[in-house]
């Protein structure tokens, strides 16, 4: 299809906003380029989909993920946007509303809107005109940030804004922004059940092993899906290698460790270097953009990510595992198979250094990347696939050792059924229990939720049903969504119970 073509159709499509339609436009633009010098060899990987830059475009000129210091912004206003610093509730939400216009990402809209109970708590002064402020202003969000892998995190502490936060979110049921509780020994009993009685009203909150994060990034927020970034930075790029595909490539254990592993992922490296080099050097955005130039961003605290998925589809490929209890989840061998193809994967990464990536000692950091809508019969990250999941103790189990080397985001859903909201102190439990095991990042929703979890995102399940009949939905996510649901099987989880 010619460049004429492609502008027309998308002009033409109906089931597309105005909104959408724009971004659609610009990114064809963008793609019409090639300034990065791509090898054959990374374009042929790229074609077989062994590695793929997850839409970025071929002249990125931002970073994928940006994680501003709101708590900056709140103390000090912005000169540019000629905004003072806010000095009640309403003032406080709409400035951050204002900068949210201004923050871009690689979905144009922001990943990231703060740790938003912290920053209105100081503004709570009357209960039920907070309340009222923060429902719109929540409600403004998921109207005008019309993408599911906008997040906001609140936690770990508890806060009146908080619990007012969750409420609200009871109440609107909207699938953005989504949202991570922070949990550490200092979050009360009391705001987990809140939270777990939300996430099977709404699928969110998450939640977050705040001390693995802590200790692993230092003040860090959750971006996007559940990515672990640095505050007042975030991440050039997020490269994936599908371990899925590569199988096509592997024919044995030694193969894979010894050639194809090591090989495709120089490539990769050699393709994140160009983008983050192009972004630094070239893009201009860290000269011209006002989050630079008023401390709200700096080009110290930002890293890249180098993301895989499919590992249970190299494991069960390589170990020509045809029997549940030979698989990845299950066998001993499949497991510890897995382990050792991400502690290659992290030494490999390790070895190389690009220098504008000092918000991790100039190294990429591994992340588990969810899937695309796309991907049919690929499992996500280091998941165990959906249809085969065993017990929940056995689950968490198998899981845990592989969170540690997944600082910017690993994650384990899921799905309870509806008896479990009589119980929700047991779900707290499990998921303390899950921290314990180091497990870094858990999420859970209820079988009746009309907001859905999809990977690391939400969409809700009549905006599915609508996008079915052919008519337009707010939520641009909402397509992925529905490829999700008819390739990757998420529907089809396994239902949980309290017991379990």
């Amino acid at each position: 299809m010619d460049m004429e073509k492609e502008v027309l159709s998308i002009i033409q499509n109906n089931t597309l906003t105005y909104q959408m339609k724009v971004i659609s436009l610009a990114k064809l633009a963008e793609n019409s380029i090639n300034i990065l010098d791509i090898s054959d060899e990374i374009k042929e990987y790229m074609n077989d989909e062994i590695i793929c830059d997850l839409g970025e475009g071929n002249a990125p000129y931002r970073p994928r993920y940006i994680v501003p210091d709101y708590e900056k912004f709140m103390k000090e206003g912005s000169k540019f946007l000629g905004l003072e610093p806010a000095k009640n509730i309403w003032e406080a939400t709409h400035n951050l509303l204002m900068l949210y216009k201004h923050v871009p990402s690689v979905t144009t809209f922001p990943v990231y809107v703060g740790n938003i109970d912290t920053l209105l708590e100081p503004f709570v002064k009357d209960e039920e005109e907070a309340y009222n402020a923060i429902k719109l202003f929540l409600m403004h969000i998921d109207r005008t940030i019309t993408d599911s892998f906008c997040h906001a995190n609140i936690g770990p502490i508890d806060t009146k804004a908080g619990r007012l936060i969750l409420k609200a979110e009871r109440e609107l049921q909207n699938s953005t922004p989504n949202i991570t509780l922070k949990v550490s020994e200092e979050t009360s009993e009391e705001l987990m059940i809140e939270s777990v009685n939300t996430a099977l009203s709404c699928a969110k909150p998450s939640f977050a092993n705040h001390e693995m994060f802590t200790n692993d990034i230092g003040n860090y927020a959750i971006a996007s899906c559940y990515n672990g970034l640095n505050i007042g930075g975030g991440s050039y790029t997020l490269v994936r290698l599908n371990l899925g595909k590569l199988t096509s490539k592997v024919k044995t254990v030694d193969d894979l460790f010894n050639k194809e592993l090591p090989h495709s992922m120089e490539l990769m490296l050699d393709l994140m270097d160009k983008r983050v080099n192009f972004i630094v050097e070239e893009s201009g955005f860290f000269e011209s953009n006002f989050l630079v130039k008023e401390g709200l961003l700096a080009k110290d605290k930002f890293t890249a990510m180098f993301g895989m998925v499919g590992l249970a589809d190299m494991v069960n490929h390589l170990l020509g595992a045809k029997n549940k209890e030979d698989r990845f989840g299950y066998s001993k061998e499949a497991n510890e198979l897995g382990l050792r193809i991400v502690e290659k994967m992290q030494e490999i990464v390790d070895a190389h250094e690009n220098k504008y990536c000092l918000g991790n000692n100039k190294k990429y950091v591994l992340h588990a990347q969810v899937g695309l809508d796309t991907d049919k019969g690929v499992a996500p990250g280091c998941r165990i696939p959906i249809g085969e999941e065993p017990s929940m103790p056995e689950h968490l189990m198998q899981s845990a050792p592989y969170h540690k080397y997944f600082p910017s985001g690993i994650g384990d859903i899921f799905k309870f059924d509806e008896t479990s909201k009589r119980n929700p102190k047991a779900i707290v439990d499990i998921i303390k229990g899950a921290f314990k095991l180091n497990i870094r990042y858990i999420s859970v929703y209820c079988e009746d939720c009309d907001v859905i979890r999809i990977t690391g995102y939400l969409v809700k399940r009549s905006d599915i049903e609508k996008l079915e009949k052919n008519e337009q939905v707010l939520n641009d996510t909402v397509v992925l969504g529905y490829g999700a649901a008819k390739n990757a099987k998420i529907l089809e989880r396994r239902l949980r119970h309290n017991e379990n």
